[in-house]
Parts: structure tokens; sequence; C-alpha cells
């Protein structure tokens, strides 16, 4: 604000060469930063420290050009007012999604539904139950769920086959699984005694976020 008010003497050609040099060293490091996983939190913040820099750059370059042009020295102060708004909204962001993590809240970017039917399309289920998934620590996700199955197909393959498709799909490795057979209902009436939607039939689940 005391910028604004009273605008200091500005280098306006010194302001420009340092400017576009910073400018093309954000550029770079941020072209290797958004080549890494964008659902890690760590690489996010690392990336929007960079992008913050960068814009920090664009604005005084565009706060040079004004100055030399039109001697405008408050460009510089609205230039840093604007660049410090979009780094707040930026990190407004990442608090959320980190506090998600910290509540081990359902991934944003995985839908329940879409895990759901992945699940019911592979051959041989017919039902789940009790479907959670769950944030551990940024990038890693855990899943639990009951598959009621018919009996011919073999726990080991359907086993194999889920696994792959959640990882495939949805990155998601770290899993406990029920197998429930036709023959094996009633018992796993009794095996479900701490979660949601025990008693009821194998069906499309009513699934309850982790």
């Amino acid at each position: 604000i005391q910028r604004w008010r009273s605008p200091a003497d500005i280098k306006g050609v010194e302001m420009l060469v340092i400017a576009t040099g910073g400018l093309v060293v954000n550029i770079i490091s941020a072209w290797l930063l958004h080549s890494g996983d964008k659902h890690d939190l760590n690489m996010r913040g690392a990336f929007l420290h960079v992008v913050g820099d960068l814009l920090g750059s664009v604005a005084a370059i565009a706060a040079g050009v004004l100055i030399l042009s039109f001697g405008w020295l408050w460009a510089d102060a609205a230039g840093s007012i604007l660049i410090s708004v979009i780094i707040i909204i930026g990190a407004w962001r990442l608090i959320l999604d980190s506090v998600n993590v910290l509540l081990e809240g359902t991934p944003s970017h995985i839908s329940m539904t879409a895990v759901e039917n992945l699940l019911l399309d592979a051959d041989g289920v017919t039902g789940i139950h009790d479907l959670h998934v769950w944030t551990i620590s940024s990038g890693l996700y855990a899943l639990s769920v009951h598959i009621s199955h018919n009996d011919a197909v073999l726990h080991s393959d359907l086993l194999q086959t889920v696994r792959n498709r959640l990882h495939d799909r949805f990155g998601i490795d770290h899993l406990t699984i029920q197998m429930e057979g036709t023959s094996q209902e009633n018992e796993a009436v009794f095996t479900c005694e701490t979660g949601s939607n025990c008693f009821e039939p194998p069906a499309r689940s009513k699934f309850a976020n982790g």
C-alpha cells in the first residue's frame, strides 16, 4: 500500500532485464514440475510456488514496460497486488486438499459411483456393499469393499481382476477386499458386524464415504 501511495524511483531497464531472466528460469522449472504427479500435494505446492514466481516475473516485465513507456511508477505495486491475489486463491485450494488428507476423506478426483460400476462390471460379480475409499497420505489411497460373486468364479482370479482394474483406473493399490460367494451369503451377515448395509442382500451398494 505504501508503494502505491508513494511510488519509489524504479530503474525500468534493470528491472526489465532481471525480470526477463527470472521468467526464463521459472518457465523451465514450471515445465519440469508440471510433469510430476498432479495429485501429489508436495508437487502441487512446489509447482504453485514456481508459478507464483513466474507470474511475478511477468508482472515485473509488464510494470517495467509501463514505467519506461509512460512513467507509471504505480504499475509495480499494482502488479504485486494482482499476483498476491492469484497466489492466495491457489494456496487456498491446496489447503482444502491438505485438510481432506488429514481427515482421510474420499479423494476429490475419485467418483464413488465410478468405482462401484467398475467393480460391478467384473465378470462373476453379483453385488457389492460396504464400499469405502479414503486418503492415507498425499497420492496414496485405500479401499475396502465386500464383493458378492457367483460360485463359478475363483476368489483368486476375481481378486486379481479387481486389483488390476482399481490400479489401472484409479491408482488405488492399498486394498482390503472380502469375497462372498453365493453359498456364503448367510455367513457374510456374521462377518460384517461393524459395517453398514451388512444385512441387505447383495446388490448395488449404498456406499458410505471413508
